[in-house]
């Protein structure tokens, strides 16, 4: 950016560079236009004078943020080539030099501006002043710098920099513990326009209003920013981003599985003055929340964590009531859900004074769940301190560390309303599992759940729980419970066992295996059951109930055929999450067991793939492919196709309508690619009957 002045100044012209700056400082991706630099790294000024300029001459520089910027606060500097101009007390001290490339005969002064390494990020106002004539007037926006070492973000290897700072594209992971679907999801932290809104973002919190000064002061620290942010997604306490909905009524708004990127959605919210966009559930606002702070600076990463327990009360267990035919009560409150989604952001964290033990990956939370210090918030908790059970630190460690490792107790609620707790089904294990996120480089999943917690099974992970509980409790006589308690081994052993692949539109089939390991008879009543969920553990209907008598010789294994036909699920084929399938049984002892297994279903495939090459600002065209598997029509079909750096916005085609039976839909698309580089495209395909089938592809967009 160039600002030239008028005749009678001394400066001339302002040259901010902002090609050569932005690309030193990697924020060439977001715009050339405007000057975008990161704290505690050097960028370059050129002035032109009126006059030939001498080294003994200063030149005053003056940056200023926020309403009342202020030197006591870190929100305003005063500095010259000449040295320091700053009060005692100041904080956030930038500084700068003369270049050695200036031409001061000529009155070229070339200089070279630091920001302070805890400089506020945000948008500055740069005032360069002569000793005699008027001030030339310039802006700036500064933002975290994870190449700094000093920076409370810095992050040592450069591959992960790349990863979870400058990529665009990623992979958030849905489905079950044991069926996990990769979903690509388009960050767009780079688009041009996201320089304004993550800035509107934090100027519209809640603190801001109440308190713009110390605001804008604390947004030189990470810890404070990181934490705004993940309340400012979700909207229930403020003017935030995302109105979050469970209970499938989506009218109004869109369906929180259609989206596949945080940009239309941030947008959308910006363009409608800040008003909450309906509707997010959490892996769309982890999603946003990501592409947030990718823009800022701060490491970020998207994490599922699969059977994740959702515990109200901070107990670390989590209660199940199954009614006496093993049916799972619809109105627990708390419950597992197939997978939740939050993100981790890297950081320092010289706040909990533990030297650099708890400084690195911090869980956080837009998800609004449960209040934290009076706000629909979580986080940052350092995955660290999860791991150790360290539940007494800031902030929220008690709720993600029972996500990962809550003991799970399941009760039979009898005829007479009493309660039996089905010991040989209550586990300390199954929460928490493969939990997840992309790797460094390329499309994998890398399981990152020994960072969160000790291997199950282990001694460790017991002793930790319960340290955790302590900690948690160290005041309530229940705080001193054994969780290693001996439960005698289980007399029959039940499995359920994959017969086919589990492909939506076609029939379920599955082995329940019985094995006797007493030393005598059994005679069982078994109940097979199969409910249609929602992801977080709540049930949408009944779809199949059995029962069965059978009688076990001593040492002897039964096999029990399950089938559930397209026709019993077919209504809720396009609304379900999963499947869950529980086979419960009981003998003659009074004993009861249970095997249980919770089914993704892959819908058909959609092809979408590149016809000829890419090249910048020249029209390409795409072509997206879905054949109809079923003897019906498929009604209310709508197509979305999204590419950040290849779409302006997103495709839509709603004129599809209907797909006739066992047909295909294939459709070529033109767009004009407008950014260099490897770019994904991601197609959604709803209808009556498939609920949002994705598909993606990526594409290299050559100069």
């Amino acid at each position: 950016m160039t600002a030239a002045c008028h005749s009678d100044n001394v400066i001339r012209k302002v040259d901010l560079l902002c090609q050569r700056n932005n690309a030193d400082h990697n924020t060439d991706e977001i715009t050339t236009r405007q000057l975008i630099v990161r704290r505690g790294q050097p960028f370059l000024i050129t002035v032109e004078m009126a006059f030939a300029f001498q080294p003994s001459d200063a030149l005053k520089f003056t940056v200023e943020t926020g309403r009342f910027p202020s030197e006591s606060k870190g929100t305003r500097s005063t500095f010259s080539n000449r040295g320091h101009m700053c009060t005692a007390g100041s904080k956030a001290v930038w500084s700068c030099r003369l270049d050695d490339r200036s031409d001061l005969q000529r009155g070229i002064v070339t200089l070279s501006v630091t920001p302070a390494v805890d400089a506020p990020v945000g948008r500055y106002a740069l005032s360069v002043e002569p000793e005699r004539g008027s001030a030339a007037k310039e802006s700036l926006v500064v933002l975290f710098n994870p190449w700094c070492r000093d920076d409370m973000v810095f992050l040592p290897d450069e591959k992960e920099r790349r990863e979870y700072v400058m990529n665009e594209q990623g992979i958030i992971y849905t489905g079950t513990a044991h069926s996990i679907t990769p979903n690509v999801w388009e960050f767009g932290q780079f688009e041009e326009e996201m320089v304004d809104i993550c800035l509107r973002l934090l100027d519209v919190n809640p603190k801001y209003q109440k308190d713009p000064d110390d605001d804008v002061a604390a947004r030189c620290n990470p810890i404070y920013v990181s934490r705004v942010i993940s309340a400012m997604i979700n909207s229930n306490d403020d003017r935030g981003v995302l109105t979050g909905c469970w209970d499938k009524s989506y009218q109004g708004g869109t369906c929180p599985t259609r989206w596949t990127s945080s940009v239309t959605i941030l947008q959308q919210w910006y363009n409608n003055s800040c008003m909450a966009v309906k509707f997010g559930q959490c892996w769309v606002f982890a999603g946003v929340m990501c592409t947030v702070m990718r823009f800022f600076g701060i490491p970020c990463r998207v994490v599922t964590n699969f059977d994740s327990a959702h515990d109200e009360n901070n107990s670390l267990t989590i209660d199940e009531y199954f009614d006496e035919y093993g049916l799972k009560s619809m109105e627990d409150s708390e419950g597992i859900w197939n997978f939740h989604v939050w993100v981790e952001g890297w950081m320092k964290r010289p706040d909990l004074n533990r030297g650099s033990k708890y400084d690195g990956w911090q869980a956080l939370d837009p998800t609004p769940q449960e209040r934290s210090e009076g706000v629909f918030c979580c986080g940052p908790a350092p995955v660290a301190a999860i791991h150790e059970g360290a539940t007494d630190l800031k902030y929220d460690i008690p709720f993600v560390f029972s996500e990962v490792n809550a003991d799970k107790v399941k009760w039979r609620i009898n005829a007479d309303g009493s309660k039996t707790k089905m010991k040989h089904l209550s586990d300390t294990s199954s929460v928490g599992q493969n939990i997840s996120t992309k790797a460094v480089g390329s499309f994998t999943r890398n399981d990152i759940t020994d960072t969160y917690k000790y291997r199950e099974g282990c001694i460790m992970e017991r002793v930790v729980y319960d340290n955790a509980v302590r900690r948690l409790n160290s005041q309530d006589d229940d705080s001193q419970r054994n969780t290693c308690e001996y439960i005698s081994p289980e007399e029959v052993e039940m499995s359920l066992e994959k017969e086919t692949n589990f492909r939506n539109a076609q029939d379920i089939k599955l082995n329940l295996k019985l094995r006797n390991k007493a030393q005598k008879y059994k005679r069982m009543t078994i109940f097979v059951n199969a409910q249609a969920m929602n992801y977080t553990g709540t049930v949408i209907q009944n779809i199949l109930h059995e029962k069965h008598e059978k009688t076990l010789q001593a040492g002897e294994v039964v096999n029990i055929p399950i089938q559930i036909p397209y026709s019993v699920y077919s209504k809720y084929s396009a609304n379900l999450d999963s499947m869950k399938v529980t086979a419960q049984a009981s003998d003659g002892d009074g004993e009861i067991y249970e095997a249980e297994t919770n089914l993704a279903l892959e819908d058909p495939p959609i092809s979408i793939k590149v016809l000829g090459e890419a090249r910048v600002n020249c029209p390409m065209t795409i072509e997206v492919e879905f054949e109809n598997p079923l003897n019906e029509t498929l009604r209310c079909c709508s197509l979305t196709v999204i590419g950040c750096g290849l779409f302006r916005s997103g495709y839509i085609d709603s004129g599809i309508n209907e797909l006739q039976p066992n047909s295909t839909l294939k459709l070529k698309i033109t767009m004009t690619p407008y950014k260099v580089g490897l770019k994904t495209l991601v197609a959604d395909f709803d209808c009556s009957a498939f609920r949002d089938v994705k598909g993606s592809c990526t594409v290299y967009v050559k100069p």
